[in-house]
């Protein structure tokens, strides 16, 4: 009696283990139920409405990452302030005119804002505040990717608030249930073109979006002579993603150069970094810029680098002029993850960037 129990036993603990694996074969996340077998419109819609996909989707209905920590002391002690071409600049509130802020898109970081009136900037020098206007940084802040993750992803960039089409190609619909909210996760389940050759991603069940409303995370192979921690920035994408060796651990949106300060493709290496540091053009160029205290500033290409952006919030598009530009978050991140790399041979920390292009960036 005893020996039929303890067999029973064994059988049970048998078959539930095997009921387990099959549950987690299941629950395993894999996009390809959704791929069409053929390179066709139909076929693409057939295989996204097929009961394997509509099920997958149904299970994973978005993507689920941990994000990078908030870095509230330099958002909340931060005080920056947008400053009109040709205001004035005074070395005390009603004092001396001693200057006078030049054309261009400036910025003052505040350190006293207390006087009725007037704010002082990071140099001491003081600026009335009716000639400069509060800037809210972005609190955008990337993910952390889990080791088993090989699927690509994306963000939604999109700032209008639209509905998913149907099919590829098809017009926006309120039958989709869907609409666009900014920096939302989704999963790509299966990517088609239309008749135009737009290329469209299915993010949800009859749910699909055009390419450049979201900007698409997927790995990449590490370079031969690339070692230790290095980051990887995709100019069509307008994305970021850290490796340690061949494993992604990190992603974000960034901002590369626009169209005359283009971002240049390569491999780099980090060969300055500075908590903060002041950036400005030459006075009285064109589209010239003064950025006071920058934060979290890897220098990897002469004078470019990437850096935390106080000044906008449009990332996933194209808007420095030259630099990487980072939300304050990631930058700090980055920062920090980057310096606790392993040294080399020579004792010294390398860490690479990649600049490289997935596609060919839209003109307009």
């Amino acid at each position: 009696m005893a020996r039929r129990l303890v067999s029973l036993m064994i059988a049970l603990i048998v078959s539930a283990g095997a009921a387990a694996q099959q549950l987690d074969r299941q629950l395993a996340y894999d996009p390809g139920v959704c791929a069409a077998r053929e390179a066709s419109l139909v076929a693409a819609v057939a295989a996204a409405n097929s009961v394997g996909c509509l099920e997958m989707m149904a299970a994973f209905p978005r993507p689920v990452m941990e994000q990078a920590p908030f870095d509230a002391y330099s958002l909340n002690a931060y005080s920056f302030w947008r400053v009109r071409s040709g205001a004035g600049v005074y070395a005390a509130p009603d004092g001396e005119l001693v200057g006078q802020m030049a054309a261009g898109f400036n910025f003052a970081r505040a350190i006293d804002t207390t006087v009725p009136g007037w704010i002082q900037g990071a140099d001491r020098q003081w600026l009335r505040r009716e000639d400069a206007e509060l800037t809210r940084a972005s609190s955008l802040r990337g993910f952390l990717l889990p080791a088993s993750w090989q699927h690509p992803f994306a963000i939604i960039l999109d700032k209008t608030g639209i509905y998913a089409s149907l099919e590829p190609g098809g017009p926006r619909s309120p039958d989709s249930g869907y609409v666009t909210r900014r920096y939302e996760l989704v999963h790509i389940y299966a990517r088609s073109e239309d008749s135009a050759g737009h290329v469209w991603y299915l993010v949800g069940p009859r749910r699909w979006l055009r390419q450049e409303f979201v900007a698409k995370f997927a790995p990449i192979a590490r370079p031969q002579a690339v070692t230790g921690r290095w980051m990887a920035v995709d100019l069509f994408e307008q994305t970021l993603i850290a490796y340690e060796g061949d494993a992604p651990v990190f992603a974000t949106i960034i901002s590369s150069g626009m169209p005359d300060w283009p971002t240049r493709e390569g491999i780099f290496h980090i060969w300055a970094r500075l908590e903060t540091d002041s950036m400005r053009s030459a006075t009285g160029a064109p589209d010239a810029y003064a950025l006071e205290q920058v934060p979290w500033v890897m220098y990897f290409d002469g004078d470019i680098s990437l850096h935390g952006s106080y000044w906008h919030d449009d990332f996933g598009y194209r808007r420095s002029h030259g630099c990487v530009n980072l939300s304050i978050s990631d930058a700090r991140w980055l920062y920090q993850w980057t310096a606790q790399d392993a040294p080399d041979a020579a004792g010294q920390v390398v860490n690479n960037v990649l600049v490289h292009s997935s596609g060919v960036y839209a003109a307009s």
